[in-house]
């Protein structure tokens, strides 16, 4: 079982990868935007940070760089609707372990989570 940080501005998003994860066995914590995002982060220091790219207020590349900057073996997989080639690569560049689309499907998450729980 290992800790996962959901990072979305979407009720019903986080809903739903909590729902899949604790299904999974993990445990899951919630923040709803990057600033909340950070403090958990710092504070909890989950196995996992699950994290969307586009919210309210600060962007999810700068919650990525953030996060990185407090703990550089941060395992962060970034969730978007952007399948753009472009944005996966900057997030990788940025130190992203894994890249899951929008709209979700279980076995992605569940795969890139268990993928990230192997690096670092």
């Amino acid at each position: 079982m290992a800790k996962v940080l959901i990072v979305d501005d979407s009720a019903m998003s986080r809903r739903m990868l909590r729902r899949i994860l604790e299904e999974a066995g993990h445990k899951v914590t919630e923040a709803e935007d990057g600033m909340v995002a950070i403090e958990k982060y710092f504070l909890d220091k989950p196995d996992v940070v699950l994290l969307d790219l586009i919210m309210r207020g600060m962007f999810g590349m700068e919650v990525l760089q953030k996060i990185r900057q407090i703990d550089e073996r941060a395992r962060v997989v970034v969730a978007s609707a952007d399948i753009q080639t472009s944005t996966r690569a900057m997030t990788e560049a940025e130190g992203a372990l894994g890249f899951v689309t929008k709209p979700f499907v279980e076995k992605e998450i569940i795969a890139a989570v268990d993928l990230a729980l192997k690096e670092r």
